[in-house]
């Protein structure tokens, strides 16, 4: 017999390369573990919440060494076993022969081979069993929610803490399994317990004894996995209905198909183990065994369930699909917490506009002029003062109490915004230690503006800047009338950037960059020392070195002049991002909004918990259930997964000097914020604790909104039957204002809707009928008296014919009176840029009004041009809401409507040769104004302003000169 050569041995250098190479791999992984979890530990502990650090980190390594140490110590011991039972003596036989060189190298290094195997094991169980520390401590912490599933009346939080981690549980017992089999499997075949080819018996019986055991191990993980299906039913999709959870036919036929199945797989693991080594002791009736479980789970769970779906639930699905769509509805409406929606019918029956909508006093002086959305521009370009300042793409609405009126704002922050930052001012010293912060809270009434469109500043204004609105005119509304007495942002969504603060003592020179000094560019600059609690001390060498090992950036080690003992480091400054390392179990709003408490800025923050395994309730993924026209334009984007409960339970607020970061308990009854707060220790401070003047400034959140809206398109039919029909199903309009086919978002307004008692502040939204653009309810919600939130729903009658959003914005951009109008403002240097259209119930009819801002292609930011209204089939325009809600009720009552205001019915006269004189005059006014705003020619301006003036008031006297009353609209029926 000829032997083959032994395969070669590793010499000694190759041997030290090898652990050399292990050695490194170890201290660049380990290392930057370090770093990193070094560095998280000094943020957490500025932040004050190093329970959730200490949590994270203690559930991590445990859930890493417990599953990596079992699925190790697993593997150790099958290929120890196999080892063992591997036979003494072995048939002489080609394959045996050519196994002999194998278990000539392998045998010597058994114990290193089985170490290697074993590890790899225990690291990628460790891996994997560190993900699911927010299952495990939720599956140690579960709470209950007092309801129960309507299948097993088991309660719902079994659903949503315990569930997924016994499903994670028996994915890792069946990965575990095989794995063991196959590496058992390979060690006997290795040892000659188990032969593919030659005479007799191929496998030994030891070999039979240690598979035939794991194989049926894995069929009784098959009969626990069907055990646990039967509750994964309810979370299942039902494709007959389109809803989730089980319907007829998982319940008649699945249900009793799982059970009858999971009991023939304990049967097979049986008849596996007494086959192989007791009866039989052969693979031939095992094998059969597994063959007719695997026969079972295709007929009975495959085949008899598809006949039941076929010929009995389909020809008659009402009748049996009823009672599950009914389920379907009760859980959905409860997990987006749609149960309790105040509902009404809204006739919306006056559709002529007559002096009672001239008369409002609740909606009407409220209305906002401004969108958020548009004004970030004309924000920016009025009070950047410097150009790396920034206003961010949105701004945000928000109320403020002025003299004795309450009403809402626009309000932004003067952001530093590091993109921005340009020549010298981009080397590291100036990026990260000079330009360190922004400085102003800045706000305008969001119904009106000042004369030439501009937004009316009332706070905010950097009097030594030339270019303070104060110097302009009337917009300079006197000294500040919001009180802030912190103005500096030291955090805030445009400050990507770390920053080194800090002084080496009281004496010493100031050197971040603070605001302007005096009028003129050339005006000396202030400089400040940042004083907050807020930063990380980096003082010492190994702090430096340590976060210039974090950030891969050695100006912390070489740049030694920007340190000293009193520095600190600013970093994780986006108040979403900041909220959310502190609470990772929370998900935040994709829209922090500003706002003074206390007389300082703080951003305001509404979290959510979410589940995704509540039975019955419908899932829907946040991110396209929440994307809208300004989603990444001023809205930060949700992520991608599906979910089927939400609460907002959580305000968060981030100080924009100190970047404290404070959560307030919003829904204590919240099972789910419950079983988190009892995982972190309380991190979650209770709603009594809330300060009075920042719940104040609490709103409705948007992303809540969004996905209940979503949900209340199908869900507000409570009927099964007539659910099933999807008869009146409704649909979020796309925004009438963009060319795409986003959808149209919600407003923030001040309003009296039906059922109202007093104007409120809340958000709203328009929802047409589905595959039609006609208006079929609107939505609101808003914070009580004692700050409880509600819901509403005003529908109108389902025989109404009412416009929907984009049926009247086309309406009012196609009437001819309308489109003269906003002819002046296209020119060969300016555009129309066109507002949220609102939807509000005024008189009991609906008002609609769209705000049309100008923008100057020399002067690029927008202001407000004229306003659009439309009641009933009645359109009219003005300079403002009360010229334009005047001309239509005068169009409407026959008569002339006011000069420098316009209405439309059926149509409008046509322009005479003056009136066109007068548009022509108006356009090359304002092309001369643009042009000399560009060339910062304040006497062209002048001129330019004064030419606009006469060919304005020319146009008004063509317009009274042409105009002639308006047929009254014919009421729709």
């Amino acid at each position: 017999m000829t032997m083959r050569t032994p395969l070669p041995r590793v010499g000694r250098r190759g041997r030290l390369v090898a652990w050399l190479v292990v050695a490194v791999l170890v201290v660049v992984i380990g290392g930057g573990w370090l770093v990193s979890t070094w560095a998280d530990w000094l943020w957490f502990s500025e932040v004050r919440y190093t329970s959730v650090f200490a949590t994270n980190l203690r559930t991590k390594v445990l859930l890493f060494a417990v599953f990596g140490v079992v699925a190790a110590a697993w593997m150790v011991g099958n290929l120890a076993l196999a080892y063992r039972m591997r036979p003494r003596l072995r048939p002489d036989s080609p394959e045996q022969r050519n196994l002999d060189r194998y278990r000539l190298a392998v045998t010597p290094r058994l114990r290193v081979v089985i170490g290697i195997v074993a590890g790899l094991t225990g690291l990628v169980a460790g891996l994997s069993a560190r993900s699911q520390w927010a299952s495990w401590l939720l599956f140690t912490h579960a709470q209950t929610f007092g309801r129960t599933d309507p299948q097993f009346h088991t309660d719902i939080g079994f659903y949503v803490f315990r569930f997924p981690f016994y499903r994670y549980l028996l994915g890792a017992g069946f990965t575990l399994v095989f794995v063991a089999l196959l590496a058992a499997l390979l060690t006997h075949w290795l040892y000659g317990g188990v032969r593919i080819t030659g005479r007799g018996d191929r496998i030994t019986a030891a070999a039979r004894l240690h598979l035939s055991v794991l194989v049926a191990m894995f069929v009784v993980l098959k009969a626990v996995a069907y055990f646990l299906d039967q509750r994964g039913l309810l979370l299942g999709h039902n494709a007959t209905t389109g809803l989730d959870g089980a319907g007829y036919t998982a319940i008649n036929a699945l249900l009793p198909a799982k059970e009858i199945l999971a009991w023939i797989a304990l049967v097979v693991a049986v008849a596996v183990l007494v086959f192989s080594n007791a009866v039989m002791r052969n693979l031939i009736w095992p094998g059969v065994s597994l063959a007719l479980l695997a026969i079972a789970a295709v007929t009975i769970g495959g085949i008899y369930p598809g006949m039941v779906s076929t010929f009995t639930v389909k020809p008659n699905i009402p009748a049996k699909e009823g009672p599950y769509i009914a389920d379907s509805i009760t859980a959905t409406r409860a997990a987006y917490g749609i149960d309790g929606i105040g509902g009404s019918v809204y006739q919306a029956a006056n559709t002529t506009p007559n002096t009672a909508l001239q008369n409002d006093k609740n909606t009407l002086p409220n209305v906002r002029l401004l969108d958020p959305a548009k004004v970030s521009e004309t924000f920016t370009q009025l009070q950047r003062v410097r150009g790396f300042y920034d206003f961010g793409s949105k701004l945000n609405v928000d109320r403020y109490t002025v003299g004795d009126r309450t009403q809402d704002y626009i309000v932004g922050v003067r952001q530093l915004d590091s993109s921005r930052l340009a020549d010298n001012q981009t080397k590291w010293q100036n990026r990260h230690a000079v330009f360190t912060h922004g400085y102003g809270f800045v706000a305008a009434p969001a119904d009106t503006t000042c004369s030439d469109g501009q937004p009316s500043f009332v706070v905010g204004s950097l009097e030594e800047s030339s270019d303070s609105p104060a110097k302009q005119g009337d917009c300079y509304s006197g000294p500040d009338q919001i009180t802030v007495e912190q103005p500096r942002i030291y955090y805030s969504d445009r400050m990507t950037d770390f920053s080194i603060v800090g002084k080496s003592g009281p004496s010493a020179a100031d050197r971040e960059y603070d605001r302007p000094g005096g009028s003129g560019t050339d005006s000396p600059e202030l400089k400040n020392t940042y004083t907050g609690s807020g930063g990380v001390s980096v003082g010492s060498f190994g702090r430096r070195l340590l976060y210039s090992l974090y950030f891969k950036d050695t100006n912390f080690v070489l740049a030694s002049d920007y340190f000293n003992k009193n520095s600190k480091l600013l970093y994780v400054r986006n108040p979403r991002d900041r909220v959310q390392k502190v609470a990772p179990f929370l998900t935040v709003d994709g829209d922090p909004y500003p706002a003074v408490v206390n007389g300082h800025v703080q951003w305001i923050l509404d979290c959510y918990t979410t589940a995704s395994t509540y039975p019955y309730a419908q899932q829907t993924d946040l991110s396209s259930a929440t994307n809208d026209s300004l989603t990444g334009a001023g809205t930060a984007p949700q992520d991608r997964r599906n979910i089927n409960y939400i609460r907002n339970s959580v305000k968060a607020t981030v100080d924009a000097y100190t970047g404290k970061v404070s959560l307030y308990s919003f829904d204590s009854s919240d099972p789910v914020l419950k079983a988190w707060n009892s995982a972190y220790g309380g991190i979650v401070k209770p709603a009594k604790d809330i300060p009075p003047a920042l719940a104040e400034h609490f709103r409705y959140p948007e992303d809540l909104f969004k996905v209940q809206r979503d949900m209340l398109t199908r869900f507000h039919v409570t009927d099964a039957q007539a659910f099933n029909s999807q008869d009146n199903f409704w649909a979020v309009p796309k925004d009438p204002t963009t060319s795409g086919a986003q959808k149209q978002p919600p407003y923030y307004v001040v309003a009296q809707f039906p059922g109202q008692r007093s104007p409120t502040f809340q958000l709203t939204a328009a929802l047409t009928r589905r595959n039609q653009d006609n208006l079929a309810a609107m939505f609101s919600a808003y914070y009580d008296s004692a700050g409880r939130p509600k819901l509403a729903v005003a529908e109108l009658p389902t025989n109404s014919n009412v416009l929907g959003p984009n049926q009247m914005q086309s309406k009012m951009q196609n009437q001819e009176g309308i489109q003269n109008n906003l002819a002046l403002g296209e020119s060969k240097t300016s555009s129309l840029d066109y507002g949220n259209l609102l939807t509000l119930p005024v008189a009991g009819g609906l008002l609609y009004v769209e705000p049309v801002y100008i923008k100057g292609r020399n002067v690029p930011y927008p202001l407000l041009k004229t306003v659009l209204v439309a009641y009933g089939g009645q359109v009219g325009y003005g300079a403002d809401l009360k010229a334009a809600v005047d001309s239509m009720v005068a169009s409407a009552a026959g008569k002339a409507p006011p000069a420098g205001t316009g209405s439309t019915g059926a149509g409008s006269g046509n322009g005479s040769g003056d009136l066109a004189d007068a548009v022509r005059a108006i356009r090359k006014a304002l092309d001369d104004l643009s042009a000399a705003r560009k060339n910062d020619d304040y006497t062209a301006e002048g001129k330019a302003l004064k030419e606009l003036d006469d060919a304005t008031k020319q146009y008004e006297r063509a317009q009274k000169a042409q105009s002639s009353p308006s047929p009254s609209p014919t009421p729709r029926k």
